[in-house]
């Protein structure tokens, strides 16, 4: 579905991604795993097109990402979703009409079109009977699961999810957990999630990245990370202090 190569992205002297090659498997999850400057939310922006790099290339369904133009970059990213760290709905808007919002901006589907499929995704994450709710009404996630909502109303190809259980609970997290899993199935989508969440992360991940200032240190299944006899990796899914 994506792939990534030789991707170099700086900002002043700092390097953010350094050279980076990767691929993100068609109808897989993938997880980018990462301590705070590692270079996480930098790729996130690259393979969203989002922003772009000093020199590489993201291949995006076919597409050399990083030299479309503004409008076929356009098109390209109505193919994908994306649930944002803080949900970013509309306070001024209530939980239908943020639904429906990509599909009134980007759409000319018909009204009654547009309150079925909304009142079907609202369905899928759990929350059906909240259209008429504000986001102030609701809980982090409640928030998260709208947000997913969202994300997916334009049946995209490809779902981005930048730290979907950052700041909720542990049973709210196992609910996003097993929504992610779940989608990634049901709509035969492909999954990229950018997260420090470690047990999070292993109980979701098809396959995992870990990244440590700007460099790939360790790509491979569940099992493989946790077996890696690379110390900063043990390190940092050990969660120790020193290494």
């Amino acid at each position: 579905m994506i792939r990534v190569e030789n991707l170099v992205k700086k900002y002043g002297d700092i390097v953010a991604l350094n050279s980076l090659n990767c691929r993100f498997e068609e109808e897989k999850i993938t997880v980018i795993l990462g301590g705070s400057g590692s270079g996480k939310s930098t790729l996130l922006r690259q393979l969203t097109g989002l922003e772009r790099p000093d020199s590489g290339s993201v291949y995006f369904d076919g597409m050399d990402l990083t030299a479309a133009n503004k409008r076929r970059l356009y098109e390209k990213r109505r193919k994908m979703g994306m649930l944002f760290q803080g949900s970013a709905l509309f306070n001024y808007l209530n939980i239908f009409e943020n639904i429906a919002f990509p599909l009134r901006e980007h759409t000319k589907i018909a009204e009654n079109v547009i309150k079925t499929i909304v009142t079907m995704k609202l369905e899928m994450v759990g929350l059906r009977g909240t259209e008429n709710l504000m986001p102030s009404q609701l809980s982090g996630g409640m928030m998260k699961r709208v947000g997913l909502a969202r994300a997916i109303v334009m049946d995209p190809k490809i779902i981005f999810y930048d730290e979907p259980t950052s700041g909720l609970d542990p049973i709210s997290t196992g609910v996003i957990d097993k929504l992610i899993k779940d989608l990634n199935t049901k709509l035969k989508i492909t999954s990229v999630v950018v997260s420090h969440d470690i047990e999070s992360c292993f109980r979701i991940a098809d396959k995992i990245i870990i990244l440590f200032y700007g460099d790939i240190i360790a790509e491979g299944t569940v099992d493989e990370i946790r077996n890696s006899e690379d110390l900063r990796v043990k390190q940092f899914i050990n969660g120790e202090p020193e290494g």
